[in-house]
């Protein structure tokens, strides 16, 4: 049973991969195969946390185990539609490339101050999580985007600047920061409310 947590986390390395195969070698239907991957993952990052936290253990070790595998899985997943997409991605490089500045910019800035990776898990976060999977099921489906990839843009720049404020403000290296509205009593010391489904 406490197991499951972990195999939630580790599926997401075999959905990536499942991903890239599927992506590589082209067939009738391998694009809903691939939502329905994507889907899965979202599923699994949602309810390793929380069966985690029902039986106990919920740990620091793990919420840096979740945030690494989730990094792993959405960089693989990324490159690999956006290979398949080539000419949308191209004609936006300009916004996808403030993304992946500001998310670089958010581990470099970490790694500096305290010698390890971010684990935030803000809300923000989640949620550009969410309108990142919209985005990226509309651009399989269709090879273009339009309103979806404009709202994940813009929810990415905002959690993205809220991230690399939270860890600039925290005194010490923290999982699980809601907001940046709860660096200050993190910084005193004291306990801040944490939403049980998204944080632990």
């Amino acid at each position: 049973m406490k197991q499951i947590p972990y195999i939630l986390i580790y599926s997401r390395i075999v959905f990536a991969i499942l991903i890239v195969l599927l992506l590589s070698f082209s067939f009738v239907g391998c694009d809903n195969w691939v939502v329905g991957l994507m889907v899965l993952a979202i599923l699994t990052d949602v309810f390793d946390g929380i069966i985690a936290r029902q039986i106990g253990v919920s740990s620091e070790r793990l919420r840096v185990l979740d945030s690494n595998v989730d990094q792993f899985f959405w960089l693989v997943t990324i490159v690999s539609v956006f290979y398949n997409s080539k000419e949308f991605i191209l004609s936006e490089i300009l916004w996808i490339g403030i993304i992946v500045f500001l998310e670089l910019s958010t581990y470099i800035v970490s790694y500096f101050k305290f010698r390890r990776t971010i684990a935030t898990h803000s809300i923000l976060a989640k949620f550009w999580t969410i309108s990142l999977l919209i985005f990226l099921i509309d651009l399989v489906l269709h090879n273009q985007s339009f309103y979806p990839f404009i709202f994940c843009v813009v929810l990415g720049i905002i959690s993205r600047i809220e991230i690399l404020l939270i860890t600039l403000r925290l005194k010490q290296w923290v999982t699980d920061v809601p907001s940046i509205f709860s660096v200050s009593k993190l910084n005193r010391g004291e306990e801040i409310k944490r939403n049980k489904l998204f944080n632990g």
